[in-house]
């Protein structure tokens, strides 16, 4: 079968290449055409510039190419392995740790179907970016009535800013540099939006915080100052919830009078913390999440239409990560590749 897959084949190159696939699948995997593949901006623009340290494992960090990403995306089933029981072909599905190619190959685990036709391919396709956010929501262990500051407005502080309102917290506040991306905050459920340039930041989180601060921090950007700040804005005994992909380990932080003294929790939450199988208190499964997202798309409750700006065709992926590279900070917060538009194209 005839597969096309957007690759990183050296840095600030990407390619849409011919790639083969295999003849059969195994008894336990599920074969997608895939409708849309999103872009997760940071962890692409990290591997497409060519960062070494783009793995969560710290031996698997290296400099080597090709590179191949795309792991949120949706689609329909083309084909299952004799073991498989959740899907059948046709259905339509989100596709978890996939790639941005024409078709995927991947567990049974990692494939799940929609509730309702209700739900777009296309938003579908952002979902497992949007768990994310729901799992550091999750991880901060959150009651109603608890204050709640997300640092970094790109799409996943936007979704956590959804997630965080959802879940009762009050106020709801939202820091980013970019105003358009605090107006769209607001959009998605904020209370208050700061910006953390302001010599009052930390006075202004303090005052909407009855000058208790935010009984949680989630810091998104990945960037040594913010940390600094969300440790300045959390509240004693607060915890900071460490989002976003801190590549660059260059933090100093003051243990002693920022974390120590105050009581203060600081949390990993990417995604490998999940349970495969089983949810736990504020640590549930991705299929649980996933499940959890779609009631609250159907119901209304959740829109996530907001975040998804542009499509492209796979054709364009180079211009796509080139644009991404050189202009990070106002790159569109969703964008996708809508293979449909490819199959268009070529007949």
């Amino acid at each position: 079968m005839n597969n096309k897959k957007i690759v990183f084949t050296k840095p600030n190159v990407a390619e849409l290449l011919n790639i083969a696939m295999p003849n059969e699948i195994e008894d336990n995997q599920v074969l997608v055409k895939t409708a849309y593949s999103a872009i997760s901006a940071g962890t692409e623009r990290a591997n497409f510039i060519g960062e070494i340290n783009v793995n969560g494992k710290k031996e698997l960090c290296n400099d080597k190419f090709p590179r191949e990403l795309g792991y949120s995306s949706s689609g329909i089933v083309a084909g299952v392995g004799s073991k498989v029981t959740s899907v059948k072909k046709g259905d339509r599905v989100l596709v978890c740790c996939g790639k941005h190619s024409s078709y995927n190959i991947v567990d049974e685990i990692n494939v799940h179907k929609l509730i309702s036709d209700e739900i777009s391919l296309l938003q579908a396709s952002f979902m497992f970016i949007a768990g994310f956010s729901l799992l550091g929501v999750r991880r901060t262990e959150p009651e109603i009535g608890k204050s709640a500051l997300i640092m970094g407005l790109g799409i996943l502080g936007l979704y956590a800013v959804a997630f965080a309102q959802l879940s009762g917290a009050s106020p709801v506040i939202a820091a980013d540099l970019n105003p358009e991306r605090r107006k769209l905050a607001l959009k998605m459920g904020a209370d208050i939006v700061l910006d953390p340039a302001s010599k009052s930041f930390v006075d202004d989180v303090k005052y909407a915080t009855n000058n208790k601060g935010a009984n949680s921090v989630i810091e998104v950007t990945g960037v040594s100052e913010a940390l600094i700040q969300s440790l300045d804005c959390c509240a004693y005994g607060g915890r900071v919830v460490l989002l976003g992909c801190s590549r660059n380990p260059d933090t100093v932080v003051d243990f002693y009078h920022q974390v120590h003294y105050p009581g203060i929790s600081i949390v990993g939450a990417n995604n490998d913390v999940r349970p495969k199988y089983e949810s736990r208190l504020n640590n549930w499964t991705f299929a649980d999440d996933c499940l959890a997202m779609q009631k609250l798309i159907f119901s209304k409750k959740l829109d996530m239409t907001p975040l998804i700006s542009e499509t492209y065709s796979p054709k364009q992926a180079n211009e796509v990560y080139t644009r991404l590279a050189k202009d990070y900070k106002n790159f569109p917060i969703g964008v996708a590749f809508g293979w449909e538009k490819l199959n268009v194209e070529e007949h």
